[in-house]
């Protein structure tokens, strides 16, 4: 993907769209050949949440044709509500075309390049109207040795995706034994240490962790058999009466098992709390009036 964002005339706008509104954002990195392409398919296949997709040439990700309701010069219009729009004429100027649209997506999903490092266009993602949810990296299984051997020219490009991941999905299991796996979650494991890593049996599975960014209730993402049959959810009740310090404390002790955590809490002074957890990455930020609502339990997902 091209982040050189020097020719680019796009002026950020002064107001918030969408009342205020914000749309998380999910980055999907991963080399060359490790299955974005399938994931996003199989994504946009199953999901009932209006979603967003950014790839870096509308041609470059082959949307599947069953899935395309109209095409334009830089969008596809697709079925369910979703979009799936260019890089090709500038990063920004992509959230410039989103804010253009009445209704918000529940979420977007930016395919990075294959050699692209994530980091630079987190930073481009906080934009009016959206924010960062995550960076989920694919690791190839059944390449990763090749592409990583002290002889590969590409190997600081794939270790650098891999330190930018707030997630790392293990694809292409299907090709390779029990022991490479293994072998290849260890090493990535030893690089990025609290960082979750997700051993996806097929683009199903992986398309799950990719979807978990969207507003939409988790249960809403996808039909029939869940990478959450393989993980354990569970609710942790949070009383009125909570104090920022025991938000904290409550987060410090998560056990390193917890790859997802989200809710809304209200703490003793009255005021909305967005708590976030990705990983290693915690966020804890004031709800804007645009998306005040009741709160809620915290939401744990665990390995």
């Amino acid at each position: 993907m091209n982040l050189d964002e020097d020719e680019i005339t796009f002026v950020e706008p002064v107001y918030a769209p969408w009342d205020g509104r914000r749309v998380p954002v999910t980055l999907l990195g991963g080399y060359l050949g490790a299955g974005k392409t399938t994931i996003i398919n199989e994504m946009l296949a199953r999901t009932d949440v209006p979603i967003a997709v950014m790839v870096n040439d509308v041609g470059d990700i082959n949307v599947d044709a069953r899935l395309i309701e109209r095409q334009g010069a830089d969008t596809l219009d697709l079925t369910g509500g979703c979009v799936c729009c260019s890089l090709k004429n500038g990063f920004l100027e992509a959230f410039g075309q989103l804010r253009q649209r009445a209704e918000p997506p529940e979420h977007v999903v930016v395919e990075l390049s294959g050699i692209a490092d994530p980091r630079p266009a987190r930073s481009l993602v906080e934009t009016p109207g959206f924010v960062h949810d995550s960076t989920v990296v694919l690791v190839d299984a059944d390449g990763f040795d090749d592409l990583v051997a002290e002889t590969s020219v590409v190997a600081d490009a794939v270790w650098a995706q891999i330190r930018a991941a707030d997630v790392i999905v293990l694809s292409k299991q299907d090709l390779v034994p029990a022991e490479t796996s293994r072998r290849v979650t260890n090493r990535v494991a030893e690089a990025v240490p609290g960082v979750p890593i997700v051993a996806a049996e097929s683009a199903h599975a992986a398309a799950g962790f990719v979807g978990l960014g969207a507003r939409r209730p988790i249960e809403d993402i996808g039909r029939g058999a869940s990478l959450f049959d393989q993980h354990r959810t569970r609710v942790i009740p949070i009383p009125g009466t909570t104090t920022r310090a025991q938000l904290d404390r409550l987060l410090d002790e998560l056990p390193t098992s917890v790859m997802r955590a989200k809710g809304i809490v209200q703490i003793e002074t009255g005021e909305l709390l967005l708590v976030h957890v990705v990983g290693r990455r915690r966020s804890i930020e004031p709800l804007p009036m645009a998306e005040s609502t009741e709160p809620t339990d915290l939401i744990v997902i665990e390995l």
